[in-house]
Formats: C-alpha cells, sequence, structure tokens
C-alpha cells in the first residue's frame, strides 16, 4: 500500500485546528491516506486515441483550441498529452483559451479565489503559448449564462484578431466528462438565439457520451447577418469582422495513456473523468472521507468544516469509512436484506451527492505558483505510451512480489526474534 502525504500547509492547518478546543483534539484525522498500487492507472480507450488523431488531422482548418478542465482538480485535469498534440508552432498560428468548469463546486470565499488567481496568472504569462483567456464557469444555468457572455466575447476577440473571410472554427477539448458539450451548447444558446433552446451536443453524467468529433456546429452568425446573436449592442459584441461566422467542433473527451500517481487517479475518478466503477466506490468514498476531515473554513480561525457530521447526525468526525457509511446508508435507506448497511450503494450515493455540491465543496489539487510550475515540469517528460505503461506497471508487479517473497522466505530461514 502506498501513503498519500497531505501538503504542508494542510498538514499545518491540522495540527492547530486539533488544538483549538478539548472536544476537537480527540479526533485527529489522517494525516496520509493508504491506497493499493494495483488500482487502474489508465482510461486511455480507443475512442480517445482515435479522437486525438482525427483531431490532429483537422488543425490545419483550427484556429482555436477551447480546453475544458475541472476547476476541483484544476492541476490533475490538465491533460499534457491533449495539449501537445494540439498546441501550435506559434502563438499567431492557433489561439488558446482555457475554460476551468464546476466552479461554483469549488469552496466558497479567498480558497477559491486565490486559486483562479493564480491559475489565471500563470496562463497568461508569455511561456503560456497563444493563450488569450482564462474562464471559470459554474454546473448551473445562471452562472453558465453570466460566464458563458464572457467566454462569447473572448472567441468573438480571437475571430477579429484573425480576420478571416472564411470565419473561424475552434475545437472543444478537455478530459472526459468535463464539461465540453455542455459548454457548446450554452455558446449555442448565448450566441444564436434565435435557433431555440435545442441541445446540438449530447451531454451526459457519464464520461464517454461524446465519441467522435462532431460536424461543425454555429454558434455566431455571419458577418452582416441580420440573426439577432445575442448579444448585439454590447461592448465588443457585434458580428464585425466574424467573416462566416464562428463554428465550434465537439470532440471525445481524451485521457492520459497512463497515470504514475495513484491519488491522481482517485481525484479523477471523484470528479467523473473515468468511468464509475473503474475504482472501487468504496475507496472513493474513504478518500472523501479523508479529505473532508483535512477540510476548513476559508473564516480565518483553522475551524474543521465537516458538513458530513451534522448532516449525518454522527457524534463526531470518523476515520472510519465504515462508520461514515454505515450512518450513510441508515440516514438515506440504502439497505440490504436483512436491514444491514448496503456498503456500496452508500459509497455511490456520497460521491454522487458530494459531485452535485453536497458534503462539502472541496479543490482536490493545492493551486500555489509553486505547484503549478511543478505541474509544467512534469509535463515536459514524455508521457508513456499504454504498452509502456503496462510493462512498467508489470515489472513494479513482479519487483513487489519477489519482495515479499524474500521477505517471507527470512522470515522462515532465521526463525521468530
Amino acid at each position: 500500500m502506498a501513503s498519500i502525504p497531505i501538503s504542508t500547509a494542510a498538514q499545518a492547518a491540522a495540527k492547530n485546528a486539533t488544538t483549538l478546543t478539548v472536544s476537537r483534539a480527540a479526533f485527529q484525522p489522517r494525516q496520509t491516506f493508504d491506497v493499493s498500487p494495483d488500482i487502474p492507472r489508465s482510461f486511455f480507450l480507443g475512442h480517445h486515441h482515435a479522437g486525438l488523431a482525427r483531431m490532429r488531422q483537422t488543425l490545419s482548418t483550427v484556429g482555436l483550441i477551447i480546453e475544458c478542465r475541472d476547476f476541483r482538480v484544476p492541476i490533475t485535469s490538465w491533460n499534457p498529452l491533449l495539449e501537445q498534440s494540439l498546441a501550435a508552432s506559434h502563438p499567431s498560428e492557433r489561439a488558446r483559451i482555457i475554460v476551468y468548469t464546476h466552479h461554483d463546486l469549488g469552496p466558497p470565499g479567498p480558497a477559491s479565489k486565490a486559486a483562479a488567481h493564480h491559475l489565471r496568472e500563470f496562463h497568461l504569462q508569455s511561456s503560456n503559448r497563444g493563450t488569450k483567456a482564462v474562464l471559470f464557469t459554474g454546473t448551473g444555468s445562471p452562472a453558465y449564462g453570466a460566464h458563458t457572455k464572457d467566454l462569447l466575447s473572448a472567441i468573438k476577440a480571437v475571430a477579429r484578431e484573425r480576420d478571416s473571410l472564411t470565419g473561424l472554427r475552434a475545437l472543444v477539448v478537455g478530459m472526459p466528462n468535463a464539461g465540453k458539450s455542455t459548454l457548446l451548447n450554452q455558446l449555442r444558446r448565448r450566441g444564436m438565439p434565435d435557433r431555440g433552446a435545442a441541445k446540438v451536443a449530447r451531454t451526459g453524467a457519464n464520461p464517454g457520451v461524446t465519441r467522435r468529433l462532431s460536424s461543425p456546429i454555429r454558434v455566431v452568425p455571419a458577418e452582416g447577418s441580420d440573426t439577432n446573436s445575442g448579444d448585439r449592442g454590447d461592448s465588443g459584441s457585434g458580428l464585425e469582422g466574424m467573416g462566416e461566422g464562428i463554428f465550434v467542433v465537439d470532440t471525445p473527451g481524451v485521457f492520459m495513456p497512463y497515470v504514475s500517481d495513484p491519488e491522481k487517479m482517485l481525484k479523477l475518478a471523484l470528479v467523473g473523468c473515468v468511468k464509475d466503477g473503474l475504482v472501487p466506490r468504496e475507496t472513493l468514498a474513504d478518500y472523501l472521507l479523508f479529505r473532508l476531515n483535512l477540510s476548513f473554513s476559508d473564516d480565518g480561525d483553522n475551524r474543521p468544516r465537516r458538513e458530513y457530521v451534522e448532516r449525518l447526525k454522527l457524534d463526531g468526525p470518523t476515520n472510519d469509512v465504515n462508520e461514515f457509511l454505515e450512518a450513510v446508508a441508515r440516514r438515506v435507506g440504502k439497505l440490504a436484506k436483512g436491514g444491514g448497511a448496503n456498503y456500496e450503494a452508500a459509497a455511490e450515493w456520497v460521491v454522487q451527492e458530494w459531485r452535485s455540491g453536497g458534503f462539502g465543496r472541496l479543490l482536490l489539487d493545492e493551486v500555489t505558483p509553486e505547484t503549478l510550475a511543478r505541474a509544467m515540469e512534469q509535463a515536459q517528460v514524455s508521457e508513456l505510451s499504454m504498452n509502456q505503461a503496462r510493462k512498467k506497471e508489470k515489472e513494479a508487479r513482479k519487483a513487489r512480489n519477489e519482495a515479499k517473497r524474500l521477505g517471507s522466505s527470512g522470515d522462515g530461514g532465521n526463525g521468530a526474534v
């Protein structure tokens, strides 16, 4: 089992929080999370590979990449393979806009504001090729409506800068279930309100709804069109410079060929970037409990923010996932035959409830200039192919088994001490 340590800042906060009162000092949250090294390390499927190849083939006609990342895992949901495959050799060749979705599911207050500030500053540095804007969108329609207007304005600015008679074609890309299709539907409604509210891209709660590139979908009318764009009259939002209009192509989510850090796989599974069931639900519930116990209020006094205790009517916080799931099962009726707790069903309910904003809103990545710089450095290392990853896993498993065999052999030969 590998132990996942928490950050230095979280350790300090946990230490301070547990000394505030006698009752809080009685509970010590786990400082590490033990995870099996044998959990799956990839969700790189055939249609991911085929979709990425098709994206590369269309790049000569693409002037803008809109990349969606999940704000709850702003660093972990960055796919270096996707970015490197679609990067332009020069900023003037292809622009880039980064959209962090699920922003409203991050923690309220200064924590989210600080993370958003660091992300925006990092991406807009000159070293980050061609990034024109960094935006944050929420899950609800009102939040999406406000931020979609900003995104549409940023896209129009790119179109005006390119000033092409044929208009602008963009790809919306990202990890599976990062909110690409939902964002495209919102862009269409905002930019082409006269076409009604019908969806132009299929959406769903699970990854893999979009399995191939869509046809180009018009989100802004052609220059000189009489169609009401929905933003006419707003500052910088007219149709001048749009050429034949702006078209966006929906793409399948692309996962990484191999995830070296098992905690990253837990994070991606928890937010829904991998198929439910690939990582055991009870493992995800246990990891979520670990992170919930280490979350703190944003009012500056390091008070633990453990909403689940009050919601489940527990006497206090717990590190025991079975106790946690037992309480969930009793509270929401996830019971097996005979009246016992159905731990798997309770774990599934917990994960889905957290994804919708229940049980506390968390950032699962620590976002600082230092962690962002480290992520950039790690991205420079060539990604393992699937075959290389499998070979590496096989060699690591063989080494672990050999170490266990030698350990057992040594104990038998030396006898009890």
